[in-house]
């Protein structure tokens, strides 16, 4: 059975640790992206790790080695359990996250494919691929590949094997749970449950679909 992520992309910081307490009973980690940690900072992870949940800073870490490093440090020190970066940059950049994730006893995902319409423009013609084998080489703990397309989730499971896969675009974007259950790892579910007049129900609503499947 896979794991249920909530993506938090809301901007107000007392709403989001309100819509995190609700459905941290139907969760089984949360993810924070660039819209809540520039409206609240870094420090939210210390008041969301009041959930008991693990944190992922999916920050799509996309840079030289060196600064790769410097920045996932910094996202461990605030008390995240993963980072995720991008692939396109080169091994040696997804090595550097893949580095600082060991030092600090978290894991490292790496964007293989993205689930929005434009995600095909350039994550094609067997790049997305490459970057799932250099993800497995450079010792990550696993990719990201969209529910959007549960098609292109099968390619690049065979590229991984046994690694992890997070899936988001279920929900909103248009992937479904029934597709995706039995590929992936971890479904990644943000608009359908933060944005929902009663987001305790609707994460509810998306663990009991997950457990329906069988993996």
């Amino acid at each position: 059975m896979p794991d249920l992520i909530l993506a938090l992309d809301v901007t107000e910081k007392k709403k989001a640790l309100a819509i995190a307490e609700a459905c941290a009973p139907h969760i089984d980690a949360i993810k924070v992206g660039y819209p809540l940690a520039l409206a609240a900072g870094l420090s939210i992870a210390g008041d969301l790790k009041k959930t008991g949940l693990p944190l992922i800073a999916d920050f799509k870490v996309a840079d030289i080695p060196n600064t790769n490093q410097l920045i996932c440090d910094q996202v461990f020190l605030a008390g995240f359990s993963a980072i995720i970066c991008q692939g396109f940059c080169g091994m040696d950049s997804v090595k550097a996250c893949v580095a600082s994730a060991r030092t600090h006893h978290g894991e490292c995902y790496v964007v293989a494919e993205m689930s929005h319409p434009g995600g095909k423009e350039f994550f094609s013609g067997g790049i997305a691929e490459q970057i799932a084998a250099n993800a497995v080489i450079a010792g990550a703990d696993g990719i990201i590949a969209p529910a959007t397309r549960p098609d292109r989730v099968a390619v690049l499971r065979g590229f991984v094997g046994d690694k992890k896969i997070l899936s988001p675009g279920v929900g909103t974007q248009g992937g479904s749970v029934d597709s995706i259950a039995e590929l992936v790892d971890g479904i990644i579910v943000g608009r359908s449950i933060y944005d929902a007049p009663d987001p305790a129900a609707a994460a509810q609503s998306y663990a009991a679909a997950r457990r329906r499947q069988k993996r």
